[in-house]
Order: structure tokens, then C-alpha cells, then sequence
């Protein structure tokens, strides 16, 4: 499955709360076709998983993965970094074969 940072889930905590969204709400985290190298990540909130989703519950944050997505993101550590070149989450995905230089796409 993925794992979250503590900076990660602390990120999501704060974004669920500044967008008022109900303390339950899911992290939903996927893989879709397209971008540069292939297939990129996605990332919403959701009020609930899907029935047949993989479910996650770390630092307080509920992440929900669908069955497909799983085989790209097993191992993948979701980071959330700020500095100088600026802030955002981050995937280090083991499956990945090859990634954009933006690191919002990559080929398994």
C-alpha cells in the first residue's frame, strides 16, 4: 500500500480543516493514464471509500486506494516537502521505471 510522512498527513489534516470538509473525510490517492511519462498521480478527498477499496488509516488521515491504482503505488511513500523551490506532495514510488523531471507522471 502507501505510506504518509508525518509532514504529509499533518498537510492533509490542515488542508481538510481549512477547506471545512468533515474530520472523516478520505484521502483519496490513484494512478491514472496520462502526463509525459505515462501515467501520473491523483489526489481529492472523498466522504467515504468505495467498497472495494484498500483503506488506511495513519497520523489521523484515512487514505483510500482503488484495486487498480494499488499494483502502481505498493511501497510508494507520499512525502510533502516545502523550501525554496517551493511546496508540495511528493511520491517516492518504487515501481516507477522512469519519472518526469516535474515528478508528477511516471512509467512502471
Amino acid at each position: 500500500m502507501i505510506t504518509l510522512t508525518e509532514a504529509a498527513a499533518e498537510a492533509v489534516k490542515r488542508t481538510i480543516e481549512a477547506e471545512n470538509l468533515p474530520r472523516e473525510t478520505c484521502l483519496r490517492v490513484r494512478v491514472k493514464g496520462g502526463g509525459c511519462s505515462g501515467l501520473s498521480y491523483a489526489m481529492n478527498f472523498e466522504p467515504s471509500p468505495a467498497e472495494d477499496d484498500r483503506k488506511l488509516e495513519q497520523d489521523g488521515v484515512t487514505v483510500v486506494v482503488d484495486p487498480r491504482s494499488e499494483l502502481y503505488l505498493a511501497g510508494t511513500v507520499l512525502d510533502y516537502t516545502s523550501g525554496l523551490s517551493g511546496q508540495g506532495f511528493v511520491f517516492r514510488n518504487p515501481n516507477a521505471a522512469g519519472s518526469c523531471g516535474c515528478g508528477k507522471s511516471f512509467s512502471a
